[in-house]
């Protein structure tokens, strides 16, 4: 016979302590890890009173030779120093010397010899490729014509300044540049397929899409000074917003995409393609066609050899890129964003129709609409997508994506969901971090994963038939059980994630992570009035991981330390396994137990466990008996609890102890579904902290009316538990491989 001592401050039972396992910190906050509040970035993870950063404008000129595929540039840059120190020299990034002859890119790409080695692949590792890539820089001169001293580090230049240039001044100076275009299709050095040009033959024409086309600066800021990791390739771009007045000298039949909007329409288009763009301004239902498929076709016959520049501007924006092809249709939509009307726009050869013009323009309003909900309202002008192919890449109001139909014009399944997911993600990317501008040489998971996240709710409230990749727990289980020798934390540099594993851990794990956070620990309003706090607090700022850490918690009231530390610190999987149930009944014969004056010994329900642990419920319940609270514990008060009254309520409930473990090591919500005899179910959570004395292993007893017949962990597949096979109780068998390749014939 069980016993149970009932005191009015207590549970049904005490864990006892006794045998703890080892403590590895799971619940200690991250205080330590994290930088020092101060009075830049505040411990609330608002920007502080005296927060700064740097600004850098520029005015460039630029022409593109459609006969040798290059470009070639001269730009000058108004540096603002709003920072407290003084500035010694200056630091460019040169983001075209990745496909330099000896870039470090290349060097430090490991691989070994296989049986047989595709032809492009061999072209790489041996650098056969006969291809002048990089930048080849002109001059570098100060506002007089003075030639400034400058050093070229791989992908990164150094310019030496006369003179210090002091805080709170600026200073403006020039370079003149060219390169050659690279044939990003061909992928003639391993990473160069975020920028450079397409050939059709059929036609003879080549569609261009030009990003990391100048030097920029980089960036100097309050936690690292000067930004000073070369660009490898995997971590992307660190930058500093401006404004940009950039001139394009191009063939006079092409049509051209860029950041920003074209002051000289009137002077570029034609009467009647410019009055389709008015007309595009207040169209909200669909898009209205300003450069048609017809007028392209006609553009790729005739090949003008004349010239015209295309004049764009841009205020506060990160980034310029463009696009520019004879190629090209052209359509546009008015979208409403708070008291905002941007243009949601495409720029697609005929090879993309029929799918682009029914599906891309939609796409870039949907993003649009749905990302200004759980962030900030889109503030620039337009937004833009470029059809390029095999490729999903990002820059202000403008980006770069992928779906082509097949040459018979039939539109897989595949092909039309995966281009919608690439320009909800790359439209998406106008947020984070075009806009909530992180380091992304350094932080992937910041723009990343936070877009990734985004773009799954996208998806979700805009195409429900849809098939959903990243965000959803049950699909990073299979990233999560893999190699762990193949996984990094979220919290390491870019060019520290291995490759192959590069997709699933910044963009899918973390997108997973946020969507746990939102629909299992906070639930959707704290988490989703937390979110749109650091979005607002860190517009057209740049904030840093304890920034999005701080704020999450500092909006919500909730303590998010342990969660952090799990998914972003740390490659700990999910395995929570259900070992044991027991079920117990109170004893009713309480009152001669009482009368008879017969001892009962005090116990708990977790004080002892049998060798043969019960694998359903077939043996009934185990009986214990409830005993009068002794009076000892009540010392001199007056008031009592009523006994009786406890045990006659407890005689007709079902007392459920369960034991957990923590096999994996990442700390959890525990989400248990009760089936019960009479069919109905009952979902209960506990939340995380129900580990914060052991991590590894917790008993608990559950007090139900009815009785149970099965329970089951995760049951909704929420937490992306690894192995479902131990959640269950009863135990269900698992079919064994045999079974399996049995039932697969």
């Amino acid at each position: 016979m069980r016993t149970l001592l009932i005191l009015a401050c207590t549970v049904l039972g005490v864990q006892s302590w006794a045998q703890q396992p080892q403590w590895k910190g799971k619940f200690e906050q991250l205080d330590q890890q994290l930088p020092t509040p101060n009075e830049f970035r505040s411990g609330s993870g608002a920007p502080g009173p005296k927060y700064w950063q740097q600004q850098a404008d520029y005015v460039i000129d630029a022409e593109l030779n459609d006969d040798n595929q290059s470009i070639t540039g001269a730009e000058t840059i108004t540096y603002h120093n709003n920072s407290p120190d003084a500035l010694t020299y200056l630091w460019l990034q040169l983001d075209q010397n990745i496909n330099a002859k000896g870039n470090n890119t290349a060097k430090t790409t490991t691989n070994f010899v296989r049986d047989s080695v595709d032809a492009a692949t061999f072209a790489n590792v041996a650098g056969t490729h006969d291809f002048d890539g990089g930048f080849k820089i002109k001059s570098v001169k100060d506002a007089s014509g003075k030639s400034l001293p400058y050093i070229i580090n791989q992908t990164m230049m150094r310019i030496d300044l006369p003179k210090a240039l002091a805080a709170g001044q600026k200073m403006s100076f020039s370079v003149e540049w060219s390169f050659n275009i690279n044939d990003r299709v061909k992928r003639m050095t391993p990473n160069d397929g975020r920028s450079g040009m397409e050939y059709f033959p059929e036609d003879g024409n080549y569609l261009y899409i030009i990003a990391q086309w100048f030097p920029r600066m980089c960036v100097y800021d309050d936690v690292n000074g000067w930004q000073n990791k070369q660009f490898l390739g995997q971590g992307e771009f660190t930058l500093n917003f401006g404004n940009y007045k950039v001139n394009l000298t191009v063939p006079a039949d092409h049509v051209v995409a860029g950041t920003g909007m074209v002051t000289n329409l009137k002077e570029v288009l034609t009467a009647e393609q410019y009055a389709r763009f008015e007309q595009a301004k207040t169209s909200f239902d669909k898009p209205v066609i300003i450069c048609t498929q017809a007028e392209a076709v006609q553009r790729e016959k005739t090949k003008s050899k004349e010239k015209k520049t295309w004049r764009f501007e841009a205020e506060n924006v990160r980034d310029f890129a463009f696009a520019t092809s004879r190629k090209f249709i052209w359509d546009a939509q008015a979208v409403k964003v708070g008291d905002k009307t941007p243009l949601a726009m495409s720029y697609y050869p005929k090879e993309g129709n029929p799918l682009w013009e029914a599906e891309s323009t939609k796409a870039v309003k949907n993003t649009l609409v749905t990302y200004s909900k759980y962030s900030i309202n889109y503030p620039y002008p337009q937004a833009t997508s470029v059809h390029a192919a095999s490729l999903g890449m990002e820059y202000p109001m403008i980006c770069f994506n992928y779906g082509r139909p097949q040459k018979d014009g039939t539109i897989p399944d595949r092909t039309k969901w995966g281009m919608i997911g690439v320009i909800i993600h790359e439209v998406g990317h106008n947020f984070y971090p075009m806009i909530i501008n992180n380091d992304e040489r350094q932080w992937t998971w910041m723009d990343e994963g936070l877009n990734t996240f985004v773009q799954y709710r996208t998806e979700v409230e805009n195409y429900p038939d849809m098939p959903i990749g990243r965000g959803p727990a049950a699909n990073i289980v299979s990233y999560m059980k893999g190699n762990p020798d193949l996984q990094r934390p979220l919290m390491v540099n870019s060019e520290s994630v291995v490759r192959q594993n590069f997709g699933n851990e910044q963009y899918a794990k973390c997108a997973t992570a946020l969507n746990i956070l939102r629909e299992t620990v906070m639930g959707p309003e704290l988490f989703d009035k937390a979110f749109k706090e650091y979005a607002e607090r860190w517009a057209f700022k740049h904030p840093k991981p304890a920034d999005f850490f701080r704020t999450m918690e500092d909006a919500s009231a909730v303590d998010l330390d342990w969660f952090w530390r799990g998914w972003f610190y740390t490659t700990d999987n999910c395995d929570v396994s259900l070992d044991e149930v027991k079920w117990f009944k109170v004893k009713k014969d309480q009152a001669t137990v009482e009368n008879k004056g017969k001892t009962v010994t005090k116990g708990d329900l977790a004080a002892k466990s049998t060798d043969n642990k019960p694998t359903d419920f077939s043996q009934g319940p185990q009986y214990f008996s409830v005993i009068p609270t002794d009076n000892r514990f009540y010392g001199d008060f007056a008031n009592r609890l009523d006994d009786k009254s406890i045990i006659s309520k407890m005689e007709t409930k079902n007392f459920y102890e369960i034991t957990l473990t923590n096999k994996g090591g990442l700390i959890m919500p525990v989400i248990i579904e009760w089936t019960f005899k009479d069919g109905t179910k009952e979902i209960e959570r506990l939340p995380a902290e129900i580990w914060r004395i052991n991590e590894t292993k917790v008993t608990k007893v559950f007090a139900k009316d009815k009785e149970v017949v099965n329970v089951v962990i995760d049951p909704r597949k929420e937490t992306a538990d690894i192995s479902i096979e131990n959640n269950t109780f009863p135990k269900v068998a698992q079919p064994s491989k045999f079974d399996q390749l049995k039932k697969g014939k």
